[in-house]
């Protein structure tokens, strides 16, 4: 039997059915494996495509990360340009950015194209710092606009104090291109969708084993079979071992995200704007109202730890205290964590692992984008229509180091915090 879903807002305000396991064996060109954003992606274009599919998901579908996170679609990776450029060079660091555009218009295309209305998508999200960037955010700005045309708006200081009544920040980026939104209802909307199209889909159906090495590949699970001449590993932070170089190439990085209880009046006492806000801090804040502005999502932190914290909800209200002082009185509903899953050069792996052996993966830090991107790429790959995805092999799968890997990660992370610490308590706070 399948896991239910965790207890999240999205959770408590998903639509849609179920499905059932995969009890029969099945004769398909192409074979997912996971039931997240990016293998619902890659039915859906394949399905489109004409290609006969079938998806196996262990769980539910947008059961790990794509259903726990916190809804954002923006373009970029989890790491800078510059240093995309530096792996790759400048003209192949803007085709790649350019390609993580595409995915925030495939989602949003989707969306509109579908009438996915409870998906509620909402326009803008602001990048907000908390020291003073010297003309550097604003000049940023200016170059996206220029070399690739999105709609960025630099806000001082005084002018950002209006929307988000806090002293923490001195100044941001409105990104009006980027959007937020309900994610399991997106997945799930995508499989009806699929399905529509003749895809096979199946929940509570974990693959036991896999036959990779001929030119028909034989994907089990306890009750069922699936022969496949194409198969697509579209897992993430719940990788198992099946494909041992993709469970080797990951590190399952956990976030936390609660939800308040619903005071609209207090939480229009500290934000007022629709649109959500992330500040530029390794693994900092990053919230939006929701409910019709009754509650706060809010989302923070990071670790290698893949065991909740027992003060999870206490720990990520007091992050959003200590932004917004007025908000003392808001209590939390319910918090919870997800594991995503990073390569360590925090960039998307997606790729042909061997003649009719596909995968994409580590979405972690910027997976509503590269999810969807992923699934483009690897179905023009398959139905023959195209190589792009071959832009990502420079970023291929990199050992992820063993335990001292994750341990280097947590440093790395702990390291972050204190320098942007630092950086904070030298900028003087502003009034409110």
């Amino acid at each position: 039997m399948p896991l239910a879903y965790s207890d999240t807002f999205y959770s408590r305000t998903a639509t849609g059915d179920g499905r059932a396991p995969l009890n029969a064996r099945l004769d398909v060109e192409v074979c997912i494996i996971g039931g997240g954003l990016a293998g619902l992606t890659t039915a859906l274009e394949l399905v489109r495509a004409g290609r006969s599919v079938a998806l196996l998901e262990a769980q539910r579908f947008a059961w790990g990360a794509s259903g726990r996170n916190g809804g954002f679609v923006s373009a970029g990776y989890a790491t800078s340009l510059a240093s995309i450029a530096r792996r790759v060079g400048l003209d192949q660091a803007k085709e790649l950015f350019r390609l993580s555009l595409e995915g925030v218009d495939i989602v949003r295309r989707n969306i509109a194209d579908l009438g996915i209305d409870d998906a509620s998508p909402v326009d803008g999200i602001y990048k907000a710092v908390r020291y003073d960037s010297r003309g550097s955010l604003s000049r940023s700005a200016e170059e996206m606009r220029r070399d690739f045309g999105l709609d960025l708006t630099h806000v001082p200081g005084e002018d950002l104090r209006h929307v988000l009544l806090t002293s923490k920040y001195r100044e941001a980026v409105l990104d009006r291109d980027a959007f937020h939104f309900h994610p399991m209802n997106y997945a799930r909307a995508l499989a009806s969708e699929a399905e529509r199209l003749g895809a096979r889909l199946f929940e509570g159906s974990p693959v036991t084993s896999v036959d990779l090495g001929a030119a028909q590949k034989r994907v089990r699970t306890e009750t069922g079979e699936i022969v496949a001449g194409d198969v697509v590993f579209a897992t993430g932070g719940y990788t198992g071992a099946l494909l041992p170089a993709l469970h080797r190439a990951f590190l399952p990085i956990a976030t936390y995200v609660l939800l308040t209880e619903a005071k609209p009046s207090l939480v229009e006492s500290a934000i007022q704007t629709r649109a959500a806000v992330l500040d530029d801090r390794r693994a900092g804040d990053y919230y939006r109202i929701v409910d019709d502005g009754a509650r706060i999502l809010w989302g923070g932190r990071i670790t290698t730890r893949t065991s909740d914290p027992r003060d999870l909800a206490e720990r990520l209200r007091r992050e959003m205290v200590a932004t917004y002082p007025q908000l003392r009185g808001l209590g939390v509903e319910v918090a919870w964590s997800g594991l995503m899953s990073y390569a360590r050069h925090l960039m998307p792996q997606i790729g042909r692992h061997a003649p009719g052996v596909w995968y994409g993966t580590a979405f972690g830090g910027h997976g509503m984008n590269t999810t969807a991107l992923a699934g483009r790429l690897l179905a023009e790959a398959i139905a023959g229509r195209g190589d792009r995805y071959r832009l990502f092999e420079p970023f291929g799968l990199a050992w992820n180091g063993g335990p001292l890997g994750r341990v280097a990660a947590q440093l790395t992370y702990w390291g972050y915090q204190v320098s942007d610490s630092l950086r904070e308590r030298r900028t003087k706070p502003l009034r409110v």
